[in-house]
């Protein structure tokens, strides 16, 4: 299974790769969060298990990816929504940290205030649909990935 996705300072990378998600990858723009995320990493005794990316989360494609942690603000959630249901596989499961998918409605919630998190499984997730069919951009579930159509 693959993990991708931006994290807080590398434990959710870490906890990922303890739970046997393989491989296990950060991305991060910030140096500062990604040199912690390294150093948490080596400290832990994960040097060279898991990888962080200096790598901008809206520009890596995510199509491979079955398991993604977020911990992005609110605003932030509606255009990777988008991002989301275009681009992962049906059985992928996307954990957002802090803040929920304000449309979605979770699979399953754990924790409270700042350390809880809600579980979206994707083929669950309705996809948005305009009165003449799927809108550009998001995937209809009842149709194999490789029928769907791309819009640029």
């Amino acid at each position: 299974m693959h993990l991708k996705g931006a994290e807080d300072g590398g434990h959710p990378v870490i906890e990922a790769y303890k739970q046997g998600l393989r491989p296990a990858v950060g991305y991060e723009l910030n140096p500062w969060l990604l040199c912690l995320s390294s150093y948490r990493a080596w400290k832990a005794g994960y040097h060279g298990k898991v990888s962080f990316l200096k790598k901008d989360l809206w520009k890596v494609n995510l199509s491979d990816c079955y398991n993604v942690i977020v911990f992005l603000a609110p605003g932030v959630k509606p255009p990777l929504a988008t991002k989301l249901l275009a681009e992962l596989p049906d059985e992928a499961r996307v954990v957002a940290g802090r803040f929920p998918f304000p449309s979605w409605t979770p699979t399953s919630t754990l924790g409270q205030g700042l350390e809880q998190v809600w579980a979206y499984d994707m083929k669950e997730v309705p996809t948005v649909k305009s009165c003449l069919g799927t809108q550009p951009g998001v995937p209809r579930h009842d149709v194999p990935r490789e029928q769907q159509h791309s819009y640029s």
